[in-house]
């Protein structure tokens, strides 16, 4: 059997080939949309004498919040000195999870678009390659399932934590007393939302995709031989 490299773009027009290239584009859009965020609230108090203050709270990936300070030292906020304040909650695990998976989906759509484009021959020549494939493209539904689902519940928190009521939980003064805090300018988190849409998008996407690569597999043509078997066999012989 010839292993060496040949070239060929055909699977391309398949949709085993055609399938990974948007695997691979989805990938991308999937962690490209919420790696690099950094976003920024702006919060007013509204101080009983009638003065204002005001507080920025910028926070970016990987999102853990209660490292990122709100009020630093003792500063004077209404008439009242509040000590260093942080913010609440620590969405880093979901978010690095979700994308850990978008770029393992990546690199490994790569590598597969390299068999299909210059190893196809082989790959249809091999038992072990299609079955492969196939396990590594169902766990990687599932995975997609799971960080997509852990990175919503991960951004809604983000919002909770750096809305009013998250702040008027976090900053002393704005719990009681004659002090109102309210964010009066929010982060776009659009390219957030837009991250979690493309998560789930990946997971219908590598779903569909699982289909072709079964195809290829020799448990779909023992399948397919037993079930036109017993057709051939009802044919009477020739006299």
């Amino acid at each position: 059997m010839m292993t060496g490299f040949r070239l060929n773009l055909s699977p391309l027009k398949e949709p085993l080939g055609f399938i990974k290239l948007v695997e691979w584009l989805t990938a991308i859009f999937a962690f490209g949309t919420c790696a690099g965020f950094s976003g920024r609230n702006i919060i007013s108090l509204f101080c009983g004498d009638g003065r204002n203050d005001t507080l920025t709270a910028n926070f970016h990936y990987p999102f853990r919040l209660s490292l990122i300070p709100l009020i630093e030292g003792n500063t004077s906020l209404c008439n009242h000195t509040v000590s260093t304040t942080h913010l609440m909650g620590d969405a880093s695990s979901s978010v690095e999870f979700f994308v850990g998976v978008g770029v393992v989906c990546f690199l490994y759509c790569m590598a597969a678009l390299l068999v299909y484009l210059g190893y196809m021959h082989v790959y249809k020549d091999s038992d072990f390659g299609p079955i492969l494939d196939f396990v590594i493209t169902a766990i990687l539904v599932f995975l997609w399932l799971v960080c997509s689902s852990a990175w919503a519940k991960g951004l809604q928190n983000v919002k909770d934590a750096t809305n009013t009521d998250g702040i008027d939980a976090t900053v002393a003064i704005c719990k009681g007393g004659n002090v109102t805090c309210a964010v009066t300018e929010f982060a776009n988190m659009r390219t957030l939302n837009l991250s979690v849409v493309f998560g789930y998008l990946n997971m219908l996407v590598w779903a569909g995709n699982a289909w072709f690569v079964y195809k290829e597999t020799r448990w779909h043509s023992q399948k397919f031989a037993s079930q036109s078997g017993p057709g051939r066999q009802q044919v009477p012989a020739p006299i």
